[in-house]
């Protein structure tokens, strides 16, 4: 009998309140690693009406006004006049920063092996992990991007919402918005889109029947393909009937509460640690890229069609403490071997995660909205299949 499933995956747009937070932390730090690469950044904000928090702790050699960070990032986004109930160049901002904790930087400073005697002269083996934590990483090939549909669909919704309000299509759409769709699974493979959600901020003026019309010609059609889309379709846009009242002025906003979004939507499991406002010092984040990395890799590679990593780090150490392969099925070639080979080609160690994929660069706020994963309009180191083809080579495929 076939196996039919429905799955579920959601985005948000970059005026989301939590995703205001996200963007704000990652502008921090982008701030910071463009004078400062070896900066340390810890650093959570908190956005409500007219008031944006920024909290953490921060060691660095380099000044960044971050008053004046908080209010670009604020208005780039798209609050700029005060009727939207939140306006990046009125709005309070408030700072409470501190040094990074000395305790954690005995562990990030020199490793655990190194103080247990091990080569010191090899650069990687010097830095231990910011943090302890528990990491995965994910790959499937149901999309030319090696993500998950449902949320593939979900991002490129938001994405085109915020493109229409800024090229002002719709006018009357504010910056706040969500999307979600839920595809038909048969056997495995995506088979139809089966419910597509919207909920997008508008202004007072404009009707219900025209918003939902408009956001399914302008939106939903030109991201969904029409092969996915069938007669049983649903669409509920805006389904409370209103959505004025949006961003900080109608929810508060946190640094690291849409850590499903930033990932693979559910599809794969997560570790529960969020990326932004984190420095690559910090497994949370630089680990979750090599995972990516790995698997992507992995499944490009041929040896299997899903590929799920886990990695898990103690706090000062710079080996990983484990490393899992999961394939649910799908791998060509036993799961012990891939183990062995991403243990030969991938160095797992922060400092070397942090070369391999450059992460001391000011590259976080493109991706503190619409996905860390995925991402084709933007080159991403951790996207990159350039293991591919020794993968390949060495598994005899």
């Amino acid at each position: 009998m076939a196996n039919r499933v429905l799955f579920t995956s959601e985005s948000v747009t970059e005026g989301h309140p939590d995703k205001v937070a996200d963007q704000i932390s990652d502008a921090i730090l982008d701030n910071i690693l463009s004078k400062d690469p070896w900066g340390r950044v810890a650093v959570e904000t908190l956005v409500t009406t007219g008031l944006v928090l920024v909290a953490g702790e921060i060691t660095t050699e380099c000044y960044v006004d971050i008053p004046q960070v908080v209010r670009k990032t604020v208005m780039d986004i798209g609050y700029t006049r005060a009727k939207y109930g939140f306006d990046g160049s009125t709005c309070a901002v408030v700072t409470s920063i501190d040094e990074q904790s000395a305790d954690i930087a005995l562990g990030v400073n020199q490793s655990y092996e190194v103080k247990m005697g091990e080569n010191a002269e090899d650069i990687y083996n010097v830095t231990g992990a910011g943090d302890q934590g528990i990491i995965f990483g994910f790959a499937c090939d149901e999309t030319e991007e090696y993500m998950p549909l449902p949320i593939s669909l979900a991002h490129k919704l938001a994405r085109r919402l915020a493109q229409v309000r800024k090229e002002k299509i719709l006018d009357y759409l504010r910056p706040d918005g969500k999307t979600q769709v839920t595809v038909e699974y048969l056997d495995g493979k995506p088979l139809r889109v089966d419910t597509v959600v919207i909920s997008a901020q508008h202004s007072s003026e404009v009707s219900l029947n025209q918003l939902r019309e408009e956001l399914v010609e302008v939106v939903v059609k030109e991201v969904i393909p029409e092969s996915l889309i069938d007669s049983k379709t649903r669409y509920f846009i805006n389904p409370t009937g209103r959505f004025v009242v949006g961003g900080p002025l109608g929810d508060t906003g946190l640094t690291g509460r849409k850590i499903i979004v930033d990932s693979y939507g559910g599809y794969s499991r997560h570790g529960g640690g969020c990326f932004s406002g984190k420095d690559p010092t910090k497994v949370d984040r630089s680990a979750s890229y090599m995972a990516r990395y790995v698997a992507k890799n992995i499944v490009a590679a041929g040896l299997a069609s899903q590929c799920e990593l886990q990695l898990a780090y103690a706090i000062g150490v710079a080996r990983p403490v484990s490393v899992m392969v999961e394939t649910f099925g799908t791998a060509r070639i036993e799961e012990r071997k891939i183990e062995e080979l991403v243990r030969t080609y991938f160095d797992l160690r922060p400092a070397a995660i942090i070369d391999k994929l450059d992460l001391r660069r000011p590259i976080y706020l493109q991706v503190a909205s619409y996905g860390h994963f995925g991402r084709t309009d933007l080159d991403l180191s951790w996207e990159r299949t350039d293991k591919a083809d020794i993968l390949r080579k060495e598994a005899g495929l």
